[in-house]
């Protein structure tokens, strides 16, 4: 695989890594630190999901094929991947989130007795 992504290609997906990620914090509620987490999972992972979708998906595809193409980088394709890596981790948080609210309810009714 040949990685032909430059500078700007990276700073952009960053970018939509982290409007992403602030977006994804937003979302999942909760106490500041489940945000936090929320937010820097779904910007780490979709840099990661976007460089792997630009680079490895449609690293094959040249600008006239793959439009907008920016310095390497896919840009719809990694727009609509960050969306369902978001997505994802948005369902994650709020199940662990909710498993763990009934499992220390459980726990509270346990010490009670």
């Amino acid at each position: 695989m040949r990685w032909d992504i430059g500078p700007e290609g990276l700073a952009v997906l960053g970018a939509i890594s982290l409007g992403f990620g602030v977006v994804t914090g937003l979302v999942v509620g909760g106490p500041a630190g489940r945000r936090l987490w929320a937010s820097l999972v779904t910007t780490v992972a979709c840099f990661g999901v976007g460089l792997g979708t630009s680079e490895g998906v449609f690293g094959w595809a040249t600008e006239e094929e793959l439009q907008p193409n920016i310095d390497g980088l896919s840009r719809d394709e990694v727009l609509l991947s960050s969306l369902l890596t978001a997505a994802i981790v948005v369902l994650v948080a709020r199940y662990v989130a909710r498993r763990t609210q009934s499992l220390g309810a459980s726990v509270e009714r346990a010490d009670r007795r």
